[in-house]
Order: C-alpha cells, then structure tokens, then sequence
C-alpha cells in the first residue's frame, strides 16, 4: 500500500530525529545517536514556472546575524504560527510548537539555519501581512500557517516568489502549486484501516461519520476506499455529535449486515455508540468497529464495548522520545502538533545543503522515497498531500496493541 523512504539506488534523506538535549535545560539527557552525514541535493530549477517574481539571490533587507560571514547565505527559514490568536488554547499550541521547531533548529546544529518567527495572529489577513515581512527579509521557505483560511491568503504570495509553504493545515482543498500539507490527514487513516479489515476478511462495510467539516473528509475517504477495493458499502450515516440519541442512525446501521463499521467519532460520543451498536445488531453478528486517530485515546481500553477494534495511527511509542526531551527543554508537555514542527525544520535541514534558492525544489521536496520524522515515515505527493506510513491499533483490555506495525518504507513489498 505505501511505497519507499529510501533504497540502494537512491539517495536517503533521513530528517534527523536526534532530539538531543535543548540548550543547558536538557543538557543532562543522553543524546540519541547522530546522523549519518547527508549527500547535498543536486541542483534543480530554481523555482516553479508559475513564480513571476522568483527569488533567486541575495536582495537588500535579507535578515542574516551579525557575526555570519558575508560569503555564506543563511537559510532563513519563515515560521508562521498564531502566536497572538484570540484563542489562548491556540496561543498555546503555537508557542509549544514554536518550541518545537527550535528545538529541532538546535539538534540540527546547522549554523547556517535562521528562523524568522511571524505571527499568523487571528484572522487570514494578519497571516498575510506576516508573511510579506518574512518574505522581505528574505525566506526562501515558510513553515505555517495553521489554518486553511490563512494557507489561502498566503499561498499567492509565496507562489509569487517560487517559495514553497509547509503548513499545518488539514484540509486539501487548499494544497498544491508549492503549498504542501505536513498534518496528520484523515483520509490516510481511513485509507489504512478499511484496506487493513478489507485485507483480513471484511466485505461488507457501513459507516458513522459526524456532520461536521472533518466529517466530511472522512465520508469521502470511505467511499473512494470502498470503491478502490472493491467492498459493498451498506450505509453511510451522518449524526449530530452533540446529540443525545444517536440510536436512529446507529440502528440505521446495525441492521444493514454490515461485518464492519467505520465510527469516526472520538470521546463520549463514540462511548455511547459503540454501546448502541452492541445491542442493536439484530442478527446477532458483531461487526468488527473501526476508527480514526480519534481513537488514540488510552482511556478507551477501559471500555469492553470496544475490546477488538481497530484503527490506524502512528505507533504510540513513536512520539515517546520526543516527548521526552520536550519536556526536559521546556518543562511541559508537547502540544499534539508539535511533533509536525519538529519534522518541519528537520526536514529543511535535510535539504539545506543544496545550492541557495535551488534546494528546496517540488523534486527535493517530493522525494517518492519519503523522509523518516517524529511520527514515522511520509512523503509529500505532487499534488501537495501527505503520504503517512501508519499503524493498525487494536484497543485490549488496558491496552492498545499493535496488531500490524507501520512500515519503514514506501517501496512496495518485493520491488
């Protein structure tokens, strides 16, 4: 189902997943080993053919530090995060991504790496104005912004200059043309998980899915997996997540035969209509319930109406030893979203030794073979989506256990 992160033939561009200690608050933990040294990319067009103002050298107002010698170019990297929103639970998660992203910039130990941080504020036009001071100072790529309505106001303007955007956003509609989504993307947890059930016998499948705008991409993902692997979809209902009584969609479902069912609902909502489904089979047939990342919750292994089930998401020790060292840094834990931060600037580290305005390409950056970050492998698709490499989870009585790992490459089985 996936492809390749690297191969014999090809060079391997691996995002340094160190995480060693971040300035002297984390001088006291063990460094993970370091990497092996990169091959610079070779150089590519300099920018895309839509750019009609490229960046293509030094221009008059670049930001670069005081003791850095004239002769060598910084690469001035823009972060773009709402650090100022209205919201002090998003001011949060930007500052402790922000947090994250230098702490990559310091396990990079590339001196030549400049971030220029520029608030995303609260609206798309305050996330615009952000990203015309950073292209003025010089950013030959920006990490940000978080959300899509920003993505949409910033795109022309970083497509103007050829500079590529790496955002956090989830939604597709917004990819592309030089803006790529580095997120944890529900259609690729619905892809794995109905492929995996699919591949172990399931035939038949119906779905839960929430009206919401989330919602709405995972009805999508359904339906195109279903179609791609040749399965009979028995229904697909939609529900108020805020309901009380969800039992009229939930019998609309347990009655169709179903031998499995996608519920993309995380928290209390999926505690109740996992309960429901597990009385309203009429048949006596208990579908084999599957899920999201929603479902990356540890509480649920307390609940047996959920013994069995499966969904996709990254190894829930993936994350374990970055977590750990974020907290060593900054005393806290990582915000959910930190880690894409974190695989941001890796990432640009990884491509940082190639030519100047030259390195961070669509071809660098949409590498077929991937990079390897905090959560695992991905890789960038032409088109600006995100391929995941992820695993299926079964939750168990106080557990979730790992029933099919996730892999280690995108190249196919056997190739």
């Amino acid at each position: 189902m996936m492809g390749l992160v690297s191969s014999a033939k090809s060079r391997r561009r691996t995002i340094v997943c160190t995480i060693a200690g971040f300035f002297a608050i984390a001088a006291a933990c063990a460094p993970l080993p370091a990497p092996k040294p990169q091959t610079p990319p070779a150089p590519q067009a300099a920018v895309p053919a839509t750019a009609k103002h490229p960046l293509i050298g030094e221009e008059p107002g670049f930001l670069r530090l005081s003791n850095m010698p004239r002769d060598r170019v910084p690469v001035r990297v823009g972060v773009l995060l709402p650090l100022s929103n209205g919201s002090a639970a998003t001011r949060a998660l930007a500052r402790g991504m922000m947090n994250a992203a230098q702490l990559a910039l310091f396990d990079t130990r590339d001196p030549d790496i400049l971030l220029m941080p520029g608030d995303e504020g609260s609206t798309p036009q305050e996330a615009a104005t952000a990203a015309r001071a950073l292209i003025a100072q010089g950013a030959e790529v920006i990490v940000g912004p978080l959300f899509a309505s920003s993505v949409t106001t910033v795109a022309p303007l970083t497509r103007d200059r050829g500079i590529p955007l790496i955002t956090f956003s989830t939604d597709r509609t917004v990819a592309a043309n030089g803006v790529y989504l580095l997120s944890y993307q529900p259609e690729t947890e619905v892809d794995r998980v109905i492929s995996y059930a699919a591949s172990h016998g399931h035939t038949k499948f119906a779905a839960l899915i929430p009206r919401t705008g989330y919602g709405n991409h995972i009805a999508e993902a359904f339906r195109r997996e279903a179609a791609a692997d040749k399965l009979q979809v028995t229904a697909v209902e939609r529900f108020d997540p805020g309901a009380s009584d969800l039992s009229g969609p939930v019998h609309a479902v347990a009655t169709t035969g179903a031998d499995a069912i996608l519920v993309a609902q995380g928290g209390a909502p999926l505690r109740n209509i996992a309960a429901l489904l597990r009385g309203n089979t009429g048949s006596g047939l208990q579908p084999k319930l599957l899920g999201t990342g929603l479902w990356a919750d540890r509480s649920l292994t307390t609940e047996p109406v959920l013994a069995g089930s499966w969904f996709a998401a990254p190894p829930p020790s993936s994350e374990d030893a970055f977590a750990a060292k974020y907290r060593a840094a900054f005393g806290g834990n990582p915000p959910q979203l930190a880690p894409l931060a974190y695989d941001a600037i890796s990432l640009i580290a990884t491509l940082a030794p190639g030519t100047p305005y030259r390195r961070f390409t669509a071809q660098q950056l949409t590498d077929p073979n991937g990079f390897q970050g905090v959560s695992g492998i991905f890789r960038f698709n032409p088109d600006g989506t995100t391929d995941r490499g992820l695993a299926i989870l079964a939750i168990q009585t106080d557990e979730m256990r790992m029933v099919d790992p996730a892999p280690h490459t995108f190249q196919a089985q056997g190739s």
